[in-house]
């Protein structure tokens, strides 16, 4: 039945993830068996309307859930679904704030370096630990209350005759996290755009105005010009762009395109920060030059400075942002092969 598939689908979704399959496989055969004796009492199959009065009576998901979570001493099963469920969001929202707090106060450090981004990743785990710190205070609380008949629980949380089973998500929601597997023609249009966007970076050099336009005109009448780190810069880029295309390519002729691509994601997120450190290791991040020094460093020295520092802090700013993204991928990465693990020693 669809909206029973519908019921342990959204069930499957708080249980603890190491033992969901299982849970799942006697939590359904529990409930199918249930559906046939009614069946068979009433001499057909339940209409659409019984079926969800009968959903109705075994409680929502959450609830349902809640039987099958371990033993807390802290905070029982009935409310335990939720806490899980804050705190996660709460390590989510709160890893953003950090991130974006964290990105903002090195760009605008006057002594900005590498070191202050290390030091703020090192700091991420106290971050974590306070923040589940509170959030299991504030639970321990709510549960201490609840267990001596000081409040009731929520709605959100006790057994309540707003919960209907019409609400619940269809199954085409449920699969590879809403996500649509990748088409042959998505899969060949990357590929022809990958040798475009090639093409056209390949002739950046010759024809600088394809990159920034009329500022091309600007900067050869300006009296400065770039490093030749840029060059370096270049490069990089280009490499690391055919790497892509290539790695694209091999799939598309293999036929494997529909496959994750967790590992062409953290390379190319790991092999896109050396250009970075390219340009963050320029000696007294001098990225951009004077033509002619000696004329004119009295009258833009302290522009070119000021252009260079921002320069510099813009890069600072790529950086952490792609070591947080590079973060974030090795460890989906590794808590999937974790997963994988644990189910299969099952």
């Amino acid at each position: 039945m669809e909206l029973l598939d519908r019921y342990l689908e959204a069930v499957r979704k708080h249980l603890p993830w190491q033992r969901q399959d299982d849970i799942i496989a006697e939590l359904r055969a529990n409930l199918e068996a249930q559906l046939e004796e009614k069946e068979a009492a009433l001499g057909r199959p339940l209409t659409k309307e019984e079926a969800e009065d009968w959903l109705k009576q075994l409680g929502a998901p959450l609830q349902m859930a809640a039987h099958y979570q371990p033993q807390q001493y802290l905070i029982g099963p009935a409310i335990f679904p939720v806490y899980w469920y804050v705190l996660k969001m709460a390590f989510a929202w709160c890893m953003i704030i950090y991130s974006i707090v964290t990105v903002v106060q090195v760009f605008v450090a006057q002594n900005a370096s590498p070191s202050a981004l290390v030091e703020a990743v090192l700091r991420v785990p106290a971050v974590l630990m306070t923040t589940a710190a509170w959030v299991t205070l504030v639970f321990a609380a709510i549960e201490y209350a609840v267990t001596h008949s000081w409040v009731n629980l929520p709605v959100m949380v006790a057994p309540s005759a707003s919960w209907s089973p019409g609400t619940l998500a269809p199954l085409a929601n449920q699969a590879d996290h809403g996500k649509k597997p990748r088409s042959y023609s998505q899969a060949l249009a990357e590929v022809v755009f990958g040798f475009l966007f090639l093409i056209w970076l390949l002739l950046i050099p010759r024809n600088p105005w394809l990159l920034i336009g009329p500022g091309a005109l600007y900067l050869n009448a300006s009296p400065y010009h770039l490093a030749p780190i840029w060059l370096q810069f270049f490069w990089c880029i280009v490499a690391l762009n055919v790497l892509q295309l290539g790695w694209r390519s091999e799939k598309l002729l293999r036929g494997t395109w529909q496959k994750p691509r967790t590992t062409e994601r953290i390379a190319m997120s790991a092999l896109g920060l050396i250009p970075l450190v390219l340009l963050l290791s320029v000696r007294d991040h001098a990225t951009i030059l004077l033509k002619h020094p000696a004329l004119d460093q009295a009258r833009y020295g302290a522009a070119l400075d000021s252009i260079n520092l921002w320069v510099y802090r813009s890069v600072l700013l790529l950086c952490a942002i792609s070591v947080l993204q590079l973060s974030w991928e090795l460890g989906r990465m590794i808590l999937n092969a974790y997963r994988r693990r644990v189910a299969a020693g099952r």
